[in-house]
């Protein structure tokens, strides 16, 4: 079977990103007056997630380092519900694979899946949160807003789900997702609330990121503002967020899937799939066919997100930590995110019978994307009907013209 011929191009996003991250963290550090509630001698947690954040190694190092101008301890506590195994050795590999270490940031990681009960909401849901955490002086929530990857609604991924999810562990995560989707869609933000209403957080830390996965906003945030200033930044960045450049697709490639890229390993705004029971389906992007190619090495086995390919290859089957995908898929209840789609020898092979399913194309005719990841769109590899398209868009820069597909000598795609 003949493949089409592909180039490669790179997509131009107008963003704004920051230049100077210690300067801008030190200026929100001013700004909600962080002399006051940091005093010499204590001890203060700084929560770090399991998603893949541009400079969260600087990040956190410089969060720290305005926490110890003030005489104060900073620690960072792995706030990742379940992820990880479920294990605090688990976690700290998770953050290591992000490059968040004690040497990268400077201060000390106490990772533990020990929680306290410290309220409930109105509906009756117990909230818990870290041990160290709430033995800590002070606690500044920190994560990433974007959207989340299964549900839409006012409050998605950021600061509040840092608050539940993330800093209540794995008990959190169970008890949230034993709801389903409500769990996470709707209880999800009470549950922050009360959690930061009901520890020593002295304040969130909000990331944006622009199109091209650069560090846009850092935004230092009083407890009472959290809810208010995350639904204003959610907007914020789904105007920022970047998109594949066509929305019709027979074929996408995505090279590697991983947690470091998306907390379901492919990002479900990107691909246009979701796969939960009871969450609609998007309409655009429509993809007939996604392969997924390999499993990237932050993941540490977790191929959580693989049940929303419909090929594979050999590669990635044999890199799947079964016990910890499954730790995580079952805790979450969305099941068929894990399902194991076929599996084929390689990518040649994978896009062998991806082509031949699609019907009453033809293979120099389909129309095909391949990308590195879902976190890093910019640059990627489209077909000769496609590349027609787009040569000429004023955000389209082509760096390699067409040509056939490049394999190496087991059949996968030569690296991007």
């Amino acid at each position: 079977m003949s493949f089409p011929k592909m180039a490669k191009i790179r997509q131009h996003f107008h963003v704004e990103s920051l230049e100077n991250i210690p300067a801008a963290i030190a200026e929100q550090f001013a700004a909600v007056k962080a002399d006051e509630k940091i005093k010499p001698g204590m001890e203060i947690a700084i929560t770090v997630g399991s998603r893949g954040i541009n400079n969260i190694p600087l990040i956190v190092k410089s969060v720290a380092e305005e926490i110890k101008k003030r005489g104060a301890t900073p620690f960072i506590i792995p706030a990742m519900g379940s992820h990880g195994g479920a294990t605090a050795e688990g976690q700290i590999e998770v953050l290591e694979g992000l490059g968040v270490t004690e040497e990268s940031t400077g201060c000390e990681i106490r990772s533990s899946m020990e929680v306290d009960v410290i309220g409930e909401t109105s509906e009756g849901v117990p909230v818990y949160i870290d041990q160290h955490a709430n033995k800590a002086d002070g606690i500044i929530v920190m994560g990433r807003i974007k959207p989340h990857t299964d549900f839409k609604n006012k409050i998605e991924s950021g600061i509040l789900k840092m608050a539940s999810i993330g800093m209540g562990k794995h008990k959190q995560a169970l008890a949230l997702h034993t709801y389903g989707i409500k769990g996470i869609s709707e209880m999800m933000p009470e549950v922050g609330k009360v959690a930061i209403a009901n520890s020593n957080t002295l304040f969130g830390v909000g990331i944006v990121e622009n199109a091209h996965e650069e560090t846009a906003i850092i935004e230092a945030i009083e407890p009472d503002e959290i809810e208010k200033r995350e639904r204003e930044l959610l907007k914020q960045a789904f105007k920022l967020m970047p998109s594949l450049p066509v929305e019709d697709m027979d074929i996408l490639v995505v090279d590697e899937i991983g947690k470091n890229y998306s907390g379901t390993g492919m990002d479900t705004n990107i691909i246009g799939r979701i796969r939960v029971l009871g969450v609609e389906e998007p309409k655009k992007p429509s993809v007939k066919y996604v392969i997924a190619s390999n499993l990237s090495e932050a993941s540490h086995g977790n191929a959580l997100g693989i049940g929303l390919a419909d090929l594979t290859t050999q590669r990635l089957y044999e890199k799947i930590d079964l016990k910890t995908m499954n730790e995580n898929v079952v805790t979450s209840t969305f099941l068929a995110r894990a399902a194991i789609p076929i599996v084929l020898d390689n990518d040649q092979e994978a896009l062998k019978a991806a082509l031949r399913a699609t019907w009453g194309v033809a293979a120099e005719e389909a129309r095909i994307v391949r990308i590195p990841n879902t976190l890093h769109i910019g640059e990627l590899y489209v077909s000769e009907v496609i590349f027609n398209e787009l040569k000429d868009q004023k955000n389209i820069e082509v760096l390699e013209d067409l040509q056939e597909m490049k394999f190496d000598e087991n059949g996968y795609f030569l690296p991007m």
